[in-house]
C-alpha cells in the first residue's frame, strides 16, 4: 500500500509515530536510541532502529503465519513500518518463562530459575508513575480493561509467548521473559501492537546463557550492538534454510 507520512503524533523513548496520509494507518519509525530505567539512562549506536525494524517484522510475520494478528502492514524502509491504527490499551503485559530483572529483586530468586508454568504480569504504562505492576482488580478498578478483556490479552500472550519459545529454540536462545503491548482496532478487537526486539526480550543463548538483549545496555555488559546484530544474524539465517 501507498501511504505518506504526515505529523508526528507521539514520541516514546525507542520509536516515533506519524499520522498518514490514510486515517486508518500509521506509520512507526524505530530510533537508534537506548535507554533504561525509565529513560534515566540514555544511549544509542548507529543502526539500531533498523535491527530492530527487521527483528520485529521477522516476528510479527511469524506469528501471522501461526494466528497470531498484529497491527503490522509492511515496511516503507529499514526504518519505517505502516501499521493499523489502534486505540492502544495502556498495559505492558510481561510474560516471564525464569526469573530475571525486577522479579527476581522482588522475590529473591536465582536469575534464570525456571518456572514450571510461564505466567502473565500487567503494569499500567505510564512514565510519568514508573509503569507500576497492577493486579487484576486495579485494572477493573481503574477501568482500564474489563474482566473479558484482561482473560483476553492473558490467553494471546501465552500462545504468543509458547510460540516465540519455539521460534527461539531454534536458532539457541532462551526467552527468558518479554513485554506485550495491545490495542483495539475498528471492529474493537484486541490485536498485538508495538514491537517485539531485544528492547522488549530477555533472550539469553541457550549454550553459553549470554545475555543478547538490552540487559547489556543496562547492566553496562558491553557490546550491546553486536549481541542486537548477532540476534539479526541468527533470525535472518533461519528464514533463509526455510
Amino acid at each position: 500500500m501507498t501511504v505518506k507520512k504526515k505529523d508526528l503524533i507521539y514520541e516514546g523513548k525507542a520509536k516515533r509515530v506519524f499520522s498518514t496520509s490514510d486515517e486508518t494507518h500509521l506509520i512507526t519509525e524505530f530510533k537508534n536510541s537506548l535507554t533504561a530505567f525509565n529513560a534515566k539512562k540514555k544511549g544509542s549506536f548507529e543502526g539500531k532502529g533498523s535491527i530492530n525494524l527487521k527483528i520485529t517484522t521477522m516476528l510479527f510475520d511469524y506469528l501471522k503465519k501461526n494466528g497470531i494478528t498484529s497491527h503490522f502492514v509492511e515496511n516503507i524502509d529499514d526504518e519505517n513500518m505502516v501499521v493499523k491504527k489502534l486505540k492502544m490499551i495502556p498495559l505492558e503485559v510481561v510474560v516471564r518463562n525464569r526469573a530475571a530483572g525486577s522479579f527476581s529483586s522482588r522475590f529473591g530468586l536465582k536469575e534464570g530459575s525456571v518456572f514450571e508454568n510461564p505466567f502473565t504480569e500487567f503494569y499500567y504504562k505510564d512514565d510519568g508513575l514508573n509503569d507500576p505492576l497492577l493486579t487484576e482488580d486495579h485494572i477493573l478498578t481503574l477501568k482500564i480493561a474489563t474482566q473479558n478483556e484482561i482473560s483476553k490479552l492473558k490467553v494471546l500472550s501465552l500462545q504468543i509467548n509458547q510460540l516465540l519459545k519455539n521460534y527461539f529454540r531454534q536458532i539457541d536462545i532462551n526467552l527468558v521473559d518479554f513485554k506485550l503491548e495491545f490495542g483495539k482496532d475498528a471492529t474493537g478487537e484486541i490485536i498485538l501492537g508495538d514491537e517485539i526486539s531485544p528492547d522488549s526480550c530477555r533472550l539469553w543463548d541457550s549454550n553459553s546463557g549470554e545475555r543478547l538483549d538490552k540487559d547489556r545496555f543496562r547492566r553496562d555488559l558491553g557490546r550491546v550492538e553486536e549481541s542486537y546484530r548477532i540476534i539479526l544474524s541468527r533470525m535472518t539465517n533461519l528464514r533463509n534454510e526455510k
